[in-house]
């Protein structure tokens, strides 16, 4: 296990395997395949030739700048230290892929210019990762069919209780009045999505919290954690990209410090380490100069070339 002192050594007791599904309407089971854009949806597909990860959000749960406060990086000029809520989008040769739905979703999603998701996967239920999930509802009026949502059975418990309107039987007002969600439970497996393998990565966030990070390709994104259990680790072998969380230098007790990231960057050697979910305490610029080698702060809007698909 790759954690602090005082985090637990072991993934919750009641720890699901398996795979199983809850599917909203009667729809096609594959994830591996989107449906069918309008032509005048073509402008928004992932360019097929040149797979990326784009960086929706790198902040930590309250976002930076944090509503009233003065600290040098609260109210620095530099757009790097502007860190909206944790996002990314996987652009795949069939779809954009999105994880989480954070409440700044909307604003990310039209600084990026990304107008369609064809696809969602969960890390967790919290607040800050979750209550955008409404700004997805144009989504499937354009796709003409919900929107498939992967996730574990806490999370999928969670969307139908603080969203509970989407799946109502009232009929809708008018299209896209709604969010027309397709959930589809996911546990530890490997998985497909937008036809690409997907792994998950149990991890903890906290003593008693699962969390899930994902690896795609080459890149793997595992935000949220202070305990990453030595299976997962395995999993997290020969990456190109580890994308991974870091809110501080002070010790917090469910988020890995930048120290501890670093830690777990010189374990798995990844040719390059992202570090996100950053608090108002690291300057983008003074803390990447005191960085190790082939580790740096992720930022709004970064861009990085997906391989190993």
């Amino acid at each position: 296990m790759t954690k602090p002192a005082s985090s637990s050594a072991d993934l919750p007791s009641d720890a699901r395997s398996g795979a199983s599904s809850d599917r909203v309407k009667n729809n096609p089971a594959p994830g591996d395949r989107r449906p069918a854009p309008d032509a005048d949806q073509a402008d928004r597909k992932a360019d097929s030739s040149r797979p990326e990860v784009v960086f929706l959000g790198t902040g930590t749960s309250v976002g930076v700048p944090a509503i009233g406060c003065d600290c040098p990086v609260c109210r620095s000029s530099d757009p790097k230290n502007k860190r909206t809520r944790c996002a990314i989008v996987f652009r795949l040769p069939d779809g954009d892929l999105l994880v989480d739905t954070p409440p700044d979703l909307r604003a990310q999603l039209l600084r990026e210019d990304i107008g369609l998701i064809h696809a969602i996967m969960f890390t967790h239920e919290h607040a800050d990762h979750l209550f955008g999930l409404d700004d997805v509802r144009l989504f499937p009026f354009r796709l003409h069919a919900p929107v498939p949502i992967y996730c574990q059975e806490q999370v999928d418990d969670r969307i139908r209780k603080s969203f509970d309107y989407a799946f109502s039987d009232r009929e809708e007002t008018h299209p896209g009045s709604k969010p027309r969600l397709e959930l589809r439970r996911i546990t530890h497996d490997p998985f497909e999505a937008l036809g690409v393998p997907v792994t998950p990565i149990p991890m903890l966030h906290g003593p008693h919290f699962e969390v899930l990070g994902f690896r795609i390709g080459d890149f793997a994104y595992c935000t949220d954690t202070n305990g990453i259990p030595d299976a997962s680790m395995e999993l997290l072998r020969g990456l190109d990209t580890l994308v991974i969380g870091a809110l501080r230098y002070k010790p917090h007790p469910t988020h890995f410090t930048v120290d501890q990231a670093i830690e777990v960057s010189r374990q798995l050697s990844p040719k390059r380490t992202l570090l996100t979910h950053i608090g108002h305490d690291l300057d983008h610029g003074p803390t990447n100069e005191s960085l190790p080698p082939g580790i740096e702060l992720a930022y709004d809007g970064l861009r990085v070339p997906l391989v190993g698909l």
